[in-house]
């Protein structure tokens, strides 16, 4: 700068003022603001990326409890098997003096007529019921054996109600009894 002439020099320094300054100037007015946009962008694609994963594992989540949910439909379909459904008496005459009463040494000369109405066992419950009566005889045992391996089959019928009375005979060994019986109805039906 010494060699410069003292004209030469201002010049020099002019130049290397304007220069600063218009570096300056594009800093401060172009890049910065660009830098904050770039800042404030950068966050929102945090953010926007959290949300996207969030509802990602909301999706998966959704459709491990839909999986959970058919599964349970399922479940509550096979158990709706054993239900009483359509003719009651028919479907009370089948399932137990057919298909249950058989293996017992258990006299049950017939039951009554089943009535239907809604379930008192648990309030606002969705499925009907009906209650059917049985009279018989039986020894002890096989009594105790019968409505214990009933109860166990039909997981969705109750005995209520029993009475056992003593023979009129003190030879004979063998229980009169009378019980109810409330089984649930499928609502559809």
């Amino acid at each position: 700068m010494k060699r410069l002439s003292p004209a030469k020099q201002q010049q020099l320094i002019g130049v290397l003022i304007a220069t600063l300054a218009v570096i300056g100037g594009v800093y401060f007015f172009l890049i910065s603001p660009q830098e904050k946009k770039n800042t404030d962008l950068a966050f929102q694609i945090r953010k926007n990326t959290d949300q996207v994963t969030l509802y990602q594992s909301t999706i998966k989540l959704a459709d491990a409890k839909a999986s959970e949910v058919k599964e349970l439909k399922d479940e509550l379909a096979q158990s709706e098997d054993d239900i009483a459904s359509g003719d009651v008496y028919e479907w009370t005459y089948e399932k137990f003096m057919r298909g249950f009463k058989p293996a017992y040494k258990v006299e049950i000369p017939n039951l009554s007529q089943p009535t239907q109405g809604d379930c008192d066992l648990i309030g606002g419950f969705p499925y009907k019921q009906i209650r059917f009566s049985l009279v018989g005889t039986a020894y002890f045992h096989d009594l105790g054996k019968f409505v214990a391996d009933f109860e166990n089959k039909f997981p969705h019928c109750r005995v209520l109600n029993l009475s056992v009375d003593m023979p009129f005979n003190p030879a004979s060994e063998r229980l009169s009894f009378h019980m109810e019986i409330a089984a649930l109805v499928k609502p559809n039906s």
